[in-house]
């Protein structure tokens, strides 16, 4: 009797890549949008831009791919893409903050809370679907 392993392949194809970010992205424009609605239901301006789909869209899509390719350079160059991954990505995270955190006079307490949830449900959302489309241990 032969034992097959059911281990993942370690290398996906260029489609499986491609096809993991854009559900990545899908999902969490997906979440977004929840977001944004909910913001505007517990107070958030109407007028707040940042809370207008085409904008978080488009951020979210920038956010998703800009995180495809550092996590793309992590997985080439670094001698232990896992470790740090571990230190980056919160801080990634973190730092994509601070922009919003200079909108609080446009967009109140509640305008502002919803755009850090939207960066905290992207990255939710992004990094497994990287480790699953892009393997650390297929790396080199």
């Amino acid at each position: 009797m032969s034992h097959v392993s059911e281990t993942l392949p370690s290398r996906r194809g260029p489609i499986m890549v491609a096809g993991g970010v854009f559900v990545a992205f899908l999902l969490s424009s997906l979440v977004n949008a929840l977001i944004a609605v909910l913001a505007h239901a517990l107070g958030a301006p109407e007028d707040f831009g940042p809370l207008e789909p085409s904008s978080y869209v488009f951020l979210t899509a920038l956010g998703v791919l800009g995180g495809a390719v550092g996590w793309t350079l992590v997985r080439r160059f670094s001698p232990d893409p896992e470790r740090l991954l571990r230190r980056l990505i919160p801080s990634v995270v973190m730092l994509s903050f601070v922009p919003d955190l200079f909108l609080f006079g446009e967009g109140e307490v509640t305008g502002v809370v919803a755009l850090l949830l939207m960066h905290v449900a992207v990255a939710v959302i992004a990094v497994p679907t990287y480790y699953k489309v892009m393997p650390l241990s297929s790396v080199r």
